[in-house]
């Protein structure tokens, strides 16, 4: 006896096969629309699968014909077309965005102070205009038809803002760019501020994870949006230490001034702003249960040692690597970085002894301790 028809949209990328199958689990009879570009071997070969372009609402339109659907999921496309198609198509719709629809997160002085609330709740400012950042408020434009759809009645929707996914298959996530450092064994990473900065992650299986907890769910996850990611995170650095660590390589991280980091731009999502886009948990825990399936520091080695195996098609060689990370300008700036360190170390300076604010007296009957306190 099947749960009912369920669609889902994409489900060939990195967390596709973990909803497909997730709903298979689930009883449900599934059907996949993509745009037939390629498959994945984690899906059986018994789900339907339909082409079509999700980017536009007249290729949808027909790829579906009258169909309708108990579920939908809808993790590619243009999800606000998407989201006006299904308007008498389900009863129950969940949606997959992103964080980049945070005021801060691109443009950081656009907020007050500069960058993102920390950590960042799903109520905290979006942006405001296409002059602020167009492409985060184009996001901001599909959370709103999305659960403006619901406020209107037409399906009980959900929304989820997914962070930086890694996984499996998911090479476009800052894991192959260090890979290939440690791979050219360099002795060294330039990060904006000392790689201080968390950036929120979530590894595929725990962020599809969250997405099902909806779908089993209804009641408690309608007419809300959800930020998701892994429950540990990590700065930069830490994020280069731990992948460094599983390919067996020690590599120093060297702080610049994040205005001339060039070579660690892509070490952030889509060269988003260097600062903390951690994002607050609290409702999906507190809502629907969440829990990590694969803990963060056993998801990383996994997905590196994944990657090792299975390098990017048409990989760049050393040479074009070298380029392409910056590394001669990278070695310039460390080499500038020791000597400024130097000249700021030999400043003349009296280090201040520092002891707690409150009072420890030695001996009783005291008004005031030994550091008349």
């Amino acid at each position: 006896m099947t749960t009912g028809r369920a669609l889902i949209i994409g489900g060939t990328g990195p967390t596709g096969p973990y909803l497909v199958n997730g709903l298979l689990d689930r009883g449900y009879d599934v059907t996949m629309l993509t745009r037939g570009t390629h498959d994945s071997p984690l899906i059986p070969p018994a789900v339907e699968r339909l082409v079509g372009d999700p980017h536009f609402r007249e290729t949808l339109a027909d790829a579906l014909g009258d169909r309708t659907f108990d579920l939908v999921l809808a993790t590619y496309g243009r999800i606000r077309y998407v989201a006006e198609e299904m308007v008498g198509r389900t009863g129950r719709f969940i949606a997959v965005g992103g964080p980049p629809s945070y005021r801060g997160m691109f443009a950081a002085e656009a907020a007050y102070p500069p960058g993102m609330v920390i950590p960042t709740p799903e109520d905290a400012p979006r942006v405001e205009s296409e002059e602020e950042f167009r492409f985060g408020y184009l996001i901001r434009l599909t959370e709103d038809a999305v659960l403006g759809a619901h406020a209107a009645g037409h399906y009980d929707a959900t929304m989820f803002r997914y962070p930086w996914v890694y996984g499996m298959g998911q090479l476009g996530s800052a894991v192959w760019d260090v890979i290939a450092r440690a791979l050219d064994r360099r002795p060294h990473v330039v990060l904006p501020d000392g790689g201080m900065a968390v950036v929120s992650r979530g590894y595929t299986r725990n962020v599809a994870q969250a997405v099902l907890l909806s779908v089993d769910q209804p009641e408690a996850s309608a007419g809300k949006i959800y930020n998701c990611g892994d429950e540990q995170q990590f700065t930069m650095a830490q994020w280069v230490q731990v992948i460094c660590d599983a390919m067996g390589h020690e590599m120093e991280v060297v702080g610049v001034p994040a205005d001339v980091a060039w070579s660690a731009a892509d070490l952030l999502p889509l060269q988003s702003a260097p600062v903390h886009q951690l994002l607050d948990l609290h409702a999906v825990r507190a809502d629907l249960g969440y829990r990590d399936v694969v803990p963060a520091l056993e998801a990383i080695p996994e997905v590196v040692r994944w990657c090792v195996d299975h390098p990017p098609e048409n990989a760049p060689g050393p040479e074009e690597r070298a380029a392409r990370y910056n590394y001669a300008a990278e070695d310039e700036q460390v080499a500038i970085m020791r000597r400024a360190h130097g000249e700021l170390a030999a400043v003349e300076h009296t280090s201040r002894e520092v002891h707690h604010p409150y009072p420890h007296p030695k001996e009783p009957g005291l008004q005031r301790d030994h550091q008349r306190r």
